[in-house]
């Protein structure tokens, strides 16, 4: 079950476009097991997965690639933001801890996990600044400032959800579907 929603909704994640991706799932019995079980497969490609919040009975998921995060977080117009958003240290372990306590506080959702999707921060910050109104366009994110840019993004990351999604039909395993993070 889980390994069908990290095709629907991570494929870009796993074929490296994409920083992350966030998804809810039936936070059903066993679920960390397979957690535990797809992060041994998925950790020597540099994915990983991890939850972000149990409610109600789902399981909001996080998939992302951990040294595109870490470059992420390094970056200094990024860690204003975040520091002003209430982070103060920048590692990927607290930053997502930071996160997850962000999500259990409150009933609204933390806009800044546009950051940790790889959403580009001048629509991260004026989606916040507009209350989501006035963007020019809407896909993966809404935009406000790059449309042209961000339209090529979504079709990409929409042909690479349509391949993976037929590739996994016909068996090909999510081992084989992800691509590893290049050596630095």
């Amino acid at each position: 079950m889980l390994e069908s929603a990290l095709i629907a909704h991570g494929a870009p994640t796993l074929a490296r476009l994409k920083v992350g991706s966030a998804f809810a799932v039936p936070a059903g019995e066993g679920l960390c097991a397979e957690i535990g079980r797809l992060n041994g497969e998925l950790a020597p490609k540099g994915v990983r997965l991890t939850a972000l919040r149990v409610r109600d009975g789902r399981a909001l998921m996080y998939l992302y690639r951990e040294a595109e995060l870490a470059a992420a977080l390094s970056q200094v117009d990024v860690r204003a933001f975040l520091r002003s958003m209430g982070y103060a240290v920048f590692e990927t372990v607290a930053v997502l801890e930071r996160l997850r306590l962000r999500l259990a506080q409150s009933e609204e959702f933390p806009h800044e996990i546009g950051v940790f999707l790889g959403y580009p921060l001048p629509d991260v910050i004026a989606y916040i600044r507009n209350g989501g109104r006035n963007c020019l366009c809407c896909g993966c994110w809404k935009v406000y400032s790059d449309e042209h840019g961000a339209r090529r993004t979504f079709a990409r990351f929409r042909k690479c959800r349509e391949v993976y999604a037929r590739l996994f039909a016909q068996g090909c395993p999510l081992s084989k579907l992800t691509v590893r993070t290049r050596a630095a």
